[in-house]
C-alpha cells in the first residue's frame, strides 16, 4: 500500500501548475491537481490571452486610418462589443479545455475543488457543493497565482469600481472610463478602451507611469498615449468614490472631483494565498503576502514548493512555466535546477508596444556601472507615408568597460516581437561591436538596433 495518495499534488491549474503536473505524470508518477476555477489560470482565463484579443480588436480603427492613407476607400463601421465578447469567451473556453485535456492525456487527475492544508502532507479538498475530503501527497506544489488588489482605505472602491478581471465581462462598453494605476495592466487597458472608442483617463499617484521601467521609455509611452487621445493625470489619487445615476464621482487627493462613467482599478495584484491554511505550516508570508522560496522554489518545508505569481518573483506566464520545469528537475528527478531570473525579455501590449530586457538606465546607475547609451527616435516609414506623428523609440545601454549590451528598451509597433530576439543577444552578453557587426534587414524598424552608432552625450 502506498504511503501517500499522490506522489505529487499541485494546487492550481494555471500555466505553471499544469506544466509541472504534466511533466510529473509523464514520469509515471501519480499526480493530482486541484483547481477551483477552470484550468488555464490568469493568462488564459483573464489575462494575456483574452487581453491580447482585445488589443487586436482595438487596433482596427488605427489600421483603417492607415488604409485610407495608403489609398483605400474604406469606412469604419460600428464595433459590436457583444459579438466580440462572445467570440473572446469562446476562445478562452476552447483553450481552457485544451489545458484540461493535456492534463488528462498525461495521466494527471484534475479535481475541481478548493485545496487547503491540514498538515504538511495532508490537504483538505472542498468541492463547490461544500463536500470535503482529505488526501495526502509526498510532494506538494503551490501554484495558485495572483489576484487584483483593491485599496481598502478608499471608501466606495469596493462598491463602485472594476478590476482587470471584470473588463472581459462588461455588459456594455462605457462612454467614459477612468483607470486608476500606472502599471502595465493600466496602460494596456487604457490603449484597448481608447481604441474601442471609450473616452479614457488614466490616473496615477506617482510622477510618471510605469514605475520600474526605463525612464525614457516611460516618457516616450506617455507622450504616445496622449497623442492617441488618452488623458494622463499624474500626482493624483482617489480618496472616495460614489455614484450619481449612471455617473461615478471620484474625489481626488488634490481636493478636486472627477466625473466619469466607470472606474477600473489597476492598482496592483497580490499573491492568492487565501484559504490555503498556511498558518498550520511553518510558512510565513513576506511583506507583500507572497510565499517565500529559495532559488529552487522550495518553501521553508523541504517537500513543499511554490512557483509563479504566488511567490511574487517575476509575475510572467513564461517564467512560471520555466520555474515548473526547474521544480520537476529539482524535486522529482534529484537534479537541483534553479531558474535564472535575470535578463528576461518582457513585452507590454500598450499602444504602442513596449519591449524590454536587461537593466534600465536607472538600474545601471544604481549598481554603479559605468555605461554608454545609444538611442534613437524616428517615424517608421509606414507612419511617415500617411503623415502620422507617432514615433518609435529604441535605447541600448552598454557597459563601458566590456562593451556588453546590458539593456535594450523599445517602444513602437511590434516591439514585443523584436524584444524576443534582442533578448537572446542580451542574455548571451553579446557586445555592442557584435550587434554592429550584424547586417541590417532593410527596410525594417528593427534594423535600427544594429545601426545605432552615436553615443548619447
Amino acid at each position: 500500500m502506498a504511503e501517500y495518495d499522490y506522489d505529487l499534488f499541485v494546487i492550481g491549474a494555471g500555466s505553471g501548475g499544469v506544466r509541472a503536473a504534466r511533466l510529473a505524470a509523464n514520469m509515471g508518477l501519480k499526480v493530482g491537481v486541484a483547481e477551483e476555477d477552470r484550468p488555464g489560470g490568469t493568462c488564459v482565463l483573464r489575462g494575456c490571452v483574452p487581453k491580447k484579443f482585445m488589443v487586436y480588436a482595438s487596433e482596427v480603427p488605427s489600421n483603417i486610418d492607415y488604409a485610407r492613407g495608403f489609398g483605400w476607400d474604406v469606412t469604419l463601421g460600428d464595433f459590436n462589443w457583444h459579438q466580440f465578447k462572445t467570440h473572446n469567451q469562446a476562445e478562452v473556453t476552447r483553450l481552457s479545455g485544451i489545458y484540461g485535456s493535456n492534463l488528462a492525456r498525461a495521466g494527471a487527475e484534475l479535481i475541481p475543488c478548493h485545496a487547503g492544508f491540514k498538515d504538511d502532507h495532508t490537504l483538505i479538498l472542498t468541492s463547490s457543493d461544500g463536500a470535503a475530503r482529505e488526501v495526502t501527497a509526498k510532494t506538494i506544489l503551490i501554484a495558485t497565482g495572483g489576484w487584483p488588489f483593491l485599496p481598502q482605505h478608499c471608501p466606495g472602491v469596493l462598491e463602485h469600481s472594476l478590476t482587470s478581471n471584470d473588463m472581459f465581462e462588461l455588459p456594455e462598453l462605457p462612454k467614459k472610463l477612468v483607470i486608476v494605476g500606472g502599471g502595465y495592466i493600466a496602460v494596456e487597458f487604457a490603449g484597448i478602451m481608447n481604441g474601442l472608442g471609450v473616452d479614457v483617463t488614466l490616473m496615477y499617484r506617482g510622477e510618471k507611469i510605469l514605475r520600474g521601467f526605463d525612464s525614457d521609455v516611460r516618457d516616450h509611452l506617455s507622450a504616445e498615449m496622449k497623442l492617441r487621445g488618452i488623458t494622463i493625470l499624474t500626482g493624483v489619487d482617489p480618496i472616495k468614490l460614489h455614484t450619481e445615476g449612471d455617473d461615478t464621482i471620484l474625489h481626488l487627493n488634490n481636493g478636486e472631483t472627477f466625473t466619469t462613467g466607470k472606474v477600473m482599478y489597476a492598482s496592483g495584484r497580490k499573491p492568492k494565498t487565501e484559504g490555503l491554511n498556511l498558518d498550520v505550516l511553518d510558512i510565513k508570508l513576506d511583506v507583500h503576502g507572497a510565499i517565500p522560496v529559495d532559488a529552487f522554489s522550495r518553501t521553508a518545508i523541504p517537500h513543499i514548493f511554490a512557483i509563479g505569481d504566488v511567490t511574487n518573483r517575476m509575475n510572467l506566464t513564461p517564467v512560471a512555466i520555466r520555474e515548473a520545469v526547474a521544480f520537476v528537475e529539482t524535486a522529482l528527478k534529484d537534479n537541483p535546477v534553479a531558474f535564472d531570473h535575470s535578463n528576461i525579455p518582457t513585452a507590454v501590449f500598450s499602444q504602442p508596444e513596449i519591449g524590454t530586457v536587461g537593466l534600465s538606465e536607472d538600474d545601471a546607475k544604481a549598481k554603479g556601472i559605468v555605461y554608454d547609451v545609444y538611442q534613437t527616435r524616428f517615424r517608421p516609414m509606414k507612419t511617415a507615408f500617411v503623415g502620422g506623428e507617432s514615433r518609435t523609440f529604441m535605447k541600448l545601454i552598454v557597459e563601458a568597460d566590456s562593451d556588453v549590451v546590458i539593456g535594450c528598451h523599445l517602444v513602437g509597433h511590434d516591439a514585443g516581437e523584436m524584444i524576443q530576439l534582442a533578448g537572446i543577444a542580451v542574455k548571451a552578453r553579446l557586445t555592442k561591436a557584435q550587434w554592429d557587426a550584424t547586417c541590417a534587414v532593410h527596410p525594417t524598424a528593427a534594423e535600427e538596433l544594429v545601426t545605432i552608432k552615436d553615443k548619447r552625450l
